[in-house]
């Protein structure tokens, strides 16, 4: 079993910044692969962005070049630097981990992003 705590979310203007953090306890040493996925309402869950224990990350094409995925895997937290905050990066925000077939996730944070 993994548990995924997030935190980070918040208000900010477009053109603002965020960095959100999931902090991983449990099983910690069986997650393969960890990343965010985000929710705006009415809309589907979409992946945002993506760090394997080994491997390069990987982001949305929405997101790349202003979002920053990267792992401090003594912590067992991985983070999310959001930059250039824009309107339609408003959402519930999801830490995801991938454990022995299993797909595990936090509770959400919420971003809210205003003009």
């Amino acid at each position: 079993q993994v548990q995924l705590v997030e935190s980070g979310g918040g208000l900010v203007q477009a053109g603002g910044a965020l960095r959100l953090s999931c902090a991983a306890s449990g099983d910690t040493d069986c997650i393969s692969a960890m990343g965010w996925y985000r929710q705006a309402p009415q809309k589907a869950r979409e992946w945002v962005a993506g760090i394997p224990t080994l491997g390069r990350t990987n982001y949305a094409d929405s997101v790349r070049g202003r979002f920053t995925i990267s792992r401090d895997n003594a912590k067992n937290i991985v983070y999310l630097s959001m930059n250039d905050l824009k309107r339609e990066d408003t959402a519930v925000y999801y830490c995801h981990a991938r454990c022995r077939g299993y797909d595990y996730w936090g509770q959400g944070t919420q971003v809210t992003v205003s003009s």
